[in-house]
Protein backbone atom coordinates (compact mmCIF):
# COMPACT_ATOMS: atom_id res chain seq x y z
CA UNK A 1 0.00 0.00 0.00
CA UNK A 2 1.40 3.40 -1.00
CA UNK A 3 0.88 6.00 1.70
CA UNK A 4 1.89 9.60 2.26
CA UNK A 5 1.65 12.28 4.92
CA UNK A 6 0.52 15.85 4.24
CA UNK A 7 1.35 17.73 7.46
CA UNK A 8 0.41 21.24 8.49
CA UNK A 9 -1.26 23.35 11.12
CA UNK A 10 -4.38 23.79 8.96
CA UNK A 11 -5.19 26.77 11.16
CA UNK A 12 -7.51 27.03 9.21
CA UNK A 13 -7.63 24.80 6.13
CA UNK A 14 -7.57 26.90 2.94
CA UNK A 15 -8.25 26.47 -0.76
CA UNK A 16 -4.47 26.23 -1.16
CA UNK A 17 -4.39 23.17 1.09
CA UNK A 18 -7.33 21.68 -0.78
CA UNK A 19 -5.58 22.18 -4.14
CA UNK A 20 -2.58 20.21 -2.86
CA UNK A 21 -4.79 17.35 -1.63
CA UNK A 22 -6.67 17.27 -4.94
CA UNK A 23 -3.35 16.93 -6.76
CA UNK A 24 -1.87 14.13 -4.66
CA UNK A 25 -4.76 12.08 -3.22
CA UNK A 26 -5.21 10.07 -6.45
CA UNK A 27 -1.55 8.99 -6.30
CA UNK A 28 -1.78 7.16 -2.97
CA UNK A 29 -3.80 4.38 -1.42
CA UNK A 30 -3.76 6.31 1.87
CA UNK A 31 -3.10 9.99 2.47
CA UNK A 32 -2.72 11.07 6.07
CA UNK A 33 -3.62 14.72 6.54
CA UNK A 34 -1.76 15.36 9.76
CA UNK A 35 -2.32 18.33 12.02
CA UNK A 36 0.88 19.12 13.84
CA UNK A 37 0.40 20.08 17.48
CA UNK A 38 3.11 22.26 18.95
CA UNK A 39 2.99 22.39 22.75
CA UNK A 40 4.71 25.79 22.69
CA UNK A 41 2.04 27.34 20.45
CA UNK A 42 -1.67 27.47 20.72
CA UNK A 43 -3.34 27.73 17.37
CA UNK A 44 -5.83 30.44 16.57
CA UNK A 45 -8.52 27.79 16.24
CA UNK A 46 -8.96 24.75 18.51
CA UNK A 47 -7.69 21.40 17.24
CA UNK A 48 -11.20 19.89 17.16
CA UNK A 49 -12.47 22.73 14.93
CA UNK A 50 -9.56 22.26 12.56
CA UNK A 51 -10.32 18.53 12.36
CA UNK A 52 -13.99 19.29 11.70
CA UNK A 53 -13.12 21.74 8.91
CA UNK A 54 -10.76 19.22 7.32
CA UNK A 55 -13.48 16.54 7.44
CA UNK A 56 -15.83 18.97 5.65
CA UNK A 57 -13.24 20.09 3.08
CA UNK A 58 -12.04 16.56 2.32
CA UNK A 59 -15.34 14.69 2.53
CA UNK A 60 -15.25 13.69 -1.15
CA UNK A 61 -12.04 11.67 -0.71
CA UNK A 62 -12.25 8.08 0.49
CA UNK A 63 -8.51 7.47 0.96
CA UNK A 64 -7.80 10.22 3.49
CA UNK A 65 -7.35 9.89 7.22
CA UNK A 66 -7.20 13.04 9.33
CA UNK A 67 -4.92 12.72 12.33
CA UNK A 68 -3.05 14.91 14.76
CA UNK A 69 0.44 14.42 16.10
CA UNK A 70 3.17 15.86 18.29
CA UNK A 71 6.86 15.68 17.62
CA UNK A 72 8.86 15.41 14.44
CA UNK A 73 7.04 14.87 11.17
CA UNK A 74 9.74 12.45 10.02
CA UNK A 75 9.03 10.29 13.09
CA UNK A 76 5.32 10.30 12.26
CA UNK A 77 6.06 9.18 8.70
CA UNK A 78 8.25 6.34 9.94
CA UNK A 79 5.63 5.29 12.53
CA UNK A 80 2.89 5.23 9.87
CA UNK A 81 5.20 3.50 7.37
CA UNK A 82 4.43 6.35 4.98
CA UNK A 83 7.62 6.98 2.99
CA UNK A 84 6.24 10.02 1.14
CA UNK A 85 5.92 13.49 2.62
CA UNK A 86 3.80 16.02 0.74
CA UNK A 87 4.71 19.69 0.94
CA UNK A 88 2.89 22.49 -0.80
CA UNK A 89 4.79 25.37 -2.37
CA UNK A 90 3.43 28.84 -2.99
CA UNK A 91 6.65 30.59 -3.97
CA UNK A 92 10.44 30.40 -4.05
CA UNK A 93 10.67 31.29 -0.35
CA UNK A 94 8.59 28.22 0.50
CA UNK A 95 10.81 26.13 -1.78
CA UNK A 96 14.08 27.07 -0.07
CA UNK A 97 12.68 26.36 3.41
CA UNK A 98 11.05 23.07 2.33
CA UNK A 99 14.17 21.93 0.45
CA UNK A 100 16.25 22.38 3.60
CA UNK A 101 13.67 20.47 5.65
CA UNK A 102 13.55 17.66 3.06
CA UNK A 103 17.33 17.27 3.18
CA UNK A 104 17.26 17.16 6.98
CA UNK A 105 14.44 14.60 6.98
CA UNK A 106 16.34 12.39 4.52
CA UNK A 107 19.29 12.37 6.92
CA UNK A 108 16.95 11.24 9.71
CA UNK A 109 15.14 8.64 7.57
CA UNK A 110 16.81 7.89 4.23
CA UNK A 111 13.67 6.15 2.88
CA UNK A 112 11.60 9.33 3.14
CA UNK A 113 10.88 11.10 -0.14
CA UNK A 114 9.51 14.63 -0.02
CA UNK A 115 7.20 15.53 -2.88
CA UNK A 116 6.86 19.24 -3.59
CA UNK A 117 3.54 20.28 -5.07
CA UNK A 118 3.04 23.83 -6.30
CA UNK A 119 -0.32 25.27 -5.41
CA UNK A 120 -2.52 26.54 -8.21
CA UNK A 121 -1.48 30.08 -9.19
CA UNK A 122 -4.78 31.58 -8.07
CA UNK A 123 -4.12 30.29 -4.54
CA UNK A 124 -0.45 31.24 -4.26
CA UNK A 125 -1.25 34.33 -2.17
CA UNK A 126 -3.36 32.39 0.33
CA UNK A 127 -1.89 31.30 3.63
CA UNK A 128 -3.48 30.37 6.91
CA UNK A 129 -1.73 33.41 8.41
CA UNK A 130 -3.45 35.75 5.95
CA UNK A 131 -6.82 34.12 6.62
CA UNK A 132 -6.32 34.39 10.40
CA UNK A 133 -5.44 38.06 10.06
CA UNK A 134 -8.54 38.70 7.96
CA UNK A 135 -10.66 36.83 10.50
CA UNK A 136 -9.24 38.76 13.46
CA UNK A 137 -10.09 42.03 11.73
CA UNK A 138 -13.60 41.03 10.71
CA UNK A 139 -12.78 40.53 7.02
CA UNK A 140 -14.57 38.16 4.67
CA UNK A 141 -12.53 34.93 4.62
CA UNK A 142 -14.95 32.93 2.47
CA UNK A 143 -12.94 33.57 -0.73
CA UNK A 144 -10.04 31.59 0.73
CA UNK A 145 -11.84 28.67 2.38
CA UNK A 146 -13.24 25.39 1.00
CA UNK A 147 -17.01 25.18 0.65
CA UNK A 148 -18.72 24.40 3.94
CA UNK A 149 -15.89 25.78 6.09
CA UNK A 150 -17.12 28.70 8.15
CA UNK A 151 -14.78 30.16 10.75
CA UNK A 152 -17.52 31.50 12.98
Amino acid sequence: MKSAVFPGSFDPVTLGHLSIVEAVAPLFDKLYVAIGVNADKSGCFPLEKRKKWLRIALSSFNNIEIIDYKGLTVDLCRQLEAPYLIRGLRNSIDFQYEKDMAETNRLLWPDLQTIFVPTLPEYSCISSSVVRDLFRHGGDCSHFLPKGVNLK
